[in-house]
């Protein structure tokens, strides 16, 4: 496996004052070439690039995996209904801007993927090229009826074993090769050491309010408009779990008819949504990246 820890720690702020976190890889020596930001799911961090990130910069871009605001080391926010796309888009604006970057390659999984696309009807210049993980424009309602279900409902983990079975119970459907070695190492990314010493999850359980307060409506969220925007003239991949239950087949279906040039790659035996360590996600990827500057 990569080594996660070839990364510096990077703090940025918030227009809002927030401090927030990112794992910042340099990419090796070689021709300049643009970054890359990767951008995780719902109730993640930046520790699910653990795998992909080094063996990108190895490849000679630098990448930054971020934790979006109440998720691993950034700060919680102060107002929860602030746990929504378009303002975890414009903290992604705020890096870029103190970092000195102009443009880049964003690699988004699942809520990482709506925060791109955002960025793409905000900034469209800033995005140079889009990996979407497992997410498009439309959603299945199954899925993020599941994902809504768990995310922010308290969780008794007493010990790291029972935080790997819960890691388990809640993602088994998306990853049924995992063995139990897989889940601990899961549970390490999705947990971290409370202030009582057993585990906590690693997000601000508000991160649920707006899907809250939209009720019905945050289960059917219609962003054709803002994908045709991000795929249009810029060069866009597309991953899906062959299992999806998010990213159903129709939806990729029309995604590659609205977007003829896009690139897609599936990952058999894997729901929502890929690790991005599986082979196929993998040559993908780097197959992508080889003809980005």
């Amino acid at each position: 496996m990569p080594d996660p820890t070839g990364f510096s720690e990077r703090r940025w702020t918030s227009s809002d004052g927030l401090s927030l976190f990112a794992r910042d890889y340099p990419g090796a020596d070689g021709p300049a070439r643009l970054p890359v930001i990767a951008i995780h799911g719902l109730t993640r961090n930046s520790a699910d690039f653990d795998a992909i990130a080094p063996l990108i910069a190895r490849g000679g871009r630098r990448v930054l995996a971020l934790d979006v605001r109440g998720r691993g080391r950034s700060d919680r926010a102060t107002d929860p209904m602030t746990y929504q796309p378009p303002v975890y888009a414009n903290d992604v604006l705020a890096l870029l801007e103190q970092a000195g970057l102009e443009r880049a390659v964003f690699l988004g999984t699942s809520m990482g993927g709506l925060i791109t696309m955002a960025l793409a009807a905000m900034k469209t210049r800033v995005v140079a090229a889009a990996i979407l993980n497992d997410i498009g424009p439309q959603v299945s309602p199954e899925g993020l009826a599941r994902i809504a279900a768990y995310s922010g409902q308290p969780v008794e983990t007493p010990t790291w074993a029972a935080a790997a079975a819960y890691a388990k119970r809640i993602n088994a459907v998306a990853l049924p090769h995992y063995s139990d070695a897989d889940w601990d190492a899961f549970a390490r990314r999705t947990f971290r050491e409370g202030t009582e010493g057993s585990p906590v999850l690693d997000y601000d359980p508000d991160i649920a309010a707006p899907i809250r307060a939209a009720g019905a409506r945050a289960l059917a969220p219609n962003l054709w408009p803002y994908f045709r925007r991000l795929a249009r003239k810029r060069p866009t991949l597309l991953i899906r779990g062959a299992t999806s239950d998010l990213l159903g087949a129709d939806i990729a279906a029309r995604m590659q008819k609205a977007a003829p040039d896009m690139a897609y790659a599936e990952v058999p035996g894997v729901g929502h949504a890929p690790m991005l360590d599986e082979p196929e996600a993998r040559s993908a990827i780097f197959e992508f990246l080889r003809d980005i500057p």
